[in-house]
């Protein structure tokens, strides 16, 4: 095994109706299902939808970095 790791990222948006925290939560969860080694994300945009003057749903863009093994 190697102290050498070579990673990739991708770049996500998750969605909430309850919370910018629940948009990540949903975004990783959905993530984990077809990407394995995930190891880090970070939070590049935070927006959401308006109806009727309140949130109808929070928005997230993260960057989601994997571990590619060789």
């Amino acid at each position: 095994m190697s102290d050498n790791h070579v990673y990739k990222k991708v770049e996500i948006i998750g969605s909430s109706e309850t919370s910018i925290e629940n948009a990540i939560e949903n975004a990783l969860a959905e993530s984990a299902k077809s990407i394995e080694n995930m190891q880090w994300f970070e939070v590049t945009e935070t927006r959401g939808h308006i109806v009727d003057g309140k949130v109808g749903h929070y928005q997230v863009s993260l960057n989601i970095g994997f571990r590619i093994e060789g």
